[in-house]
């Protein structure tokens, strides 16, 4: 009795245990199966969605003051010309516009950024204009000639904007910002028109006073920075994909 009672337990004991061979087999599949199908997914994706997502997502979780410095002037992950498709004309012009700043030295007065538009040029009032004044400056003229230079080479839609600060301005030519600022506005749209033959209908001009600020004008600094000219190259691509993902 003893003997058939350690023979049913040796049997017993020689099964294995789990599911065996099917349950590692089927789990391999699953994991290949799921790496292939991120491998497709990242395929279809456009390199500057991928770009725009990691820079979002560093920005979001950065421990760091304002999102991605170190202290001021050290930027850890600065606008450039990544953040558009590589395949798109808008990184040729991004990587233009980018030199010509540098060449210069407007740095600290001029900045290139994307949108969901397309690309954005953003000039301080003062590189173009004398404080109050709606036309263009003698000093102006170097920047807005190279500027026109990239412009006349694209067939992109271009927008000038005008902003200022919040603080009132009453003369007999601007009773208020809104004049200003769309005399401003204005005057750059001439320019090209006048000086590189660009085509009118490709341009367009449109005065925001204060009411678009990029900071609360709550200290000398900041209603600088407001004080601006931007120039946006509209990307009719992206311009639908963001109607889109608004709707």
């Amino acid at each position: 009795m003893k003997r058939e009672q350690k023979k049913n337990y040796l049997k017993n004991s020689e099964k294995p245990s789990g599911g065996g061979w099917e349950i590692v087999y089927s789990g391999f599949i699953l994991i290949m199966l799921c790496f292939f199908i991120m491998l497709c997914s990242f395929s279809t994706m456009e390199e500057a969605k991928i770009m725009r997502f990691v820079r979002s997502f560093a920005s979001a979780v950065s421990v760091f003051e304002g999102g991605r410095k170190f202290d001021s002037g050290l930027v850890v992950l600065p606008e450039s010309s990544d953040i558009v498709d590589i395949r798109s004309s808008l990184a040729k012009i991004y990587e233009e516009l980018e030199i010509l700043v540098m060449q210069s030295k407007l740095e600290e007065d001029v900045s290139i950024s994307s949108s969901p538009e397309g690309l954005v040029m953003r000039m301080a009032d003062h590189a173009l204009f004398d404080s109050g004044i709606g036309d263009l400056s003698m000093e102006a003229w170097p920047l807005l000639e190279k500027i026109g230079a990239v412009i006349a080479k694209t067939d992109y839609l271009i927008r000038i904007e005008g902003h200022t600060d919040n603080i009132p301005i009453r003369t007999e030519r601007f009773p208020s910002n809104w004049e200003l600022s769309t005399a401003r506005a204005v005057s750059v749209l001439r320019y090209f028109i006048d000086n590189h033959g660009v085509s009118s209908q490709r341009l367009s001009a449109v005065g925001f006073g204060e009411y678009q600020p990029l900071v609360s004008n709550d200290t000398p600094e900041h209603r600088a920075q407001n004080r601006r000219v931007e120039i946006i190259f509209i990307d009719p691509h992206l311009e639908s994909q963001a109607h889109e993902e608004e709707g």
